[in-house]
């Protein structure tokens, strides 16, 4: 029994209506992790990958990779900085994430505006306006328009970010909040 349990999919509530009053509080969450498969298209970019996200103690790290793990690419950002490890000692460093993330993945991507939109808040101290499953933030529709459990927490399972250029999807498949990381 003890075997089917620790296998079973954290369940998707589909019917679970995205509310933003009601996700305050993981502001102050310090610890979180998800795993997961995201897309993103503009009009001369198409792209996917898996991705593994970990915000510890205000250190973001994400990686990225291909089918298999191919391709393996590592972001950290911490305090406005972007280091990219690109493995076996190659790294660069900007002060401008967005920037540095638009020059080597070919697409603008709101890398500091993102680590708030996953956890399903807007970037605080930046203007929003609520939609039904989300906001609008710089510019960008931010839709959650699935959410699952993640120990007693509605997470975000399915996030769409999109502007008139490009969009993003990210699809969650595991949440791990509070230091219960996997390595």
């Amino acid at each position: 029994m003890v075997l089917v349990t620790g296998c079973a999919k954290t369940p998707v509530l589909s019917d679970a209506g995205y509310i933003r009053a009601e996700r305050q509080h993981l502001y102050d969450l310090a610890d979180w992790e998800f795993r997961g498969r995201f897309s993103v298209r503009d009009d001369d970019e198409s792209w996917s990958a898996n991705i593994l996200w970990r915000n510890h103690k205000n250190v973001d790290r994400l990686k990225m990779s291909g089918p298999l793990g191919q391709g393996a690419v590592e972001f950290f950002l911490t305090g406005g900085q972007i280091i990219i490890d690109r493995g076996e000692g190659d790294f660069e460093r900007s002060d401008d994430p967005d920037d540095l993330i638009r020059h080597h993945l070919g697409v603008f991507v709101p890398v500091e505006s993102l680590q708030f939109w996953v956890l399903g808040l807007p970037h605080p101290g930046n203007h929003f306006r609520e939609i039904k499953e989300g906001f609008i933030q710089s510019g960008w529709s931010v839709s959650i328009p699935k959410l699952m459990q993640a120990d007693d927490q509605l997470m975000p399972h399915k996030l769409v970010v999109a502007n008139n250029e490009t969009k993003l999807k990210l699809i969650i498949d595991q949440w791990v909040l509070n230091d219960r990381f996997s390595e």
